[in-house]
């Protein structure tokens, strides 16, 4: 029996907060059931403060234990330190590009086997997969699932 995934919406994010949201879900996809990450993603807006970058980039020790005991999100404490560690890292991006949209278009001249290596290594819980995902569901060229 072949295995069909559930195809992820398109969007363009409207700022840098819709991009993280966008990479969060992509990591907490990989590995796990799409339905139960989207059944669940309400919970994750809440629990991470509407994805606001400053605010998750700043969590600490008593953050990260409630996130840990949160039902209303996938408690996987290796992709919630992900979340806070990406929130860091697109942050520095930005405030290199001036924009997580203007960092993704100093990519533009690579190819998109090599954007997906350059984005992999910074971001934690990122494989080529969820690389392909995310870039996917904001909108960026990439080739059909089955090129990947």
């Amino acid at each position: 029996m072949r295995r069909t995934l559930e195809r992820p919406a398109k969007i363009t994010p409207d700022g840098d907060d819709g991009y993280f949201e966008q990479l969060t879900k992509a990591v907490f996809r990989a590995g796990f059931s799409w339905p139960v990450i989207t059944e669940k993603w309400d919970g994750f807006v809440a629990s991470f403060d509407r994805f606001d970058l400053g605010r998750v980039a700043s969590y600490g020790p008593d953050d990260l234990e409630r996130l840990f005991e949160d039902r209303s999100i996938v408690r996987n404490r290796r992709k919630i330190m992900a979340t806070v560690e990406n929130a860091r890292t697109m942050l520095d991006f930005i405030q290199e590009c001036g924009s997580f949209h203007a960092y993704l278009r100093s990519l533009d001249h690579l190819d998109y086997y090599a954007r997906v290596k350059v984005l992999t290594r910074p971001f934690a819980g990122l494989g080529r997969t969820s690389a392909f995902v995310f870039l996917h569901c904001v909108n960026e060229e990439t080739p059909d699932w089955q090129d990947r």
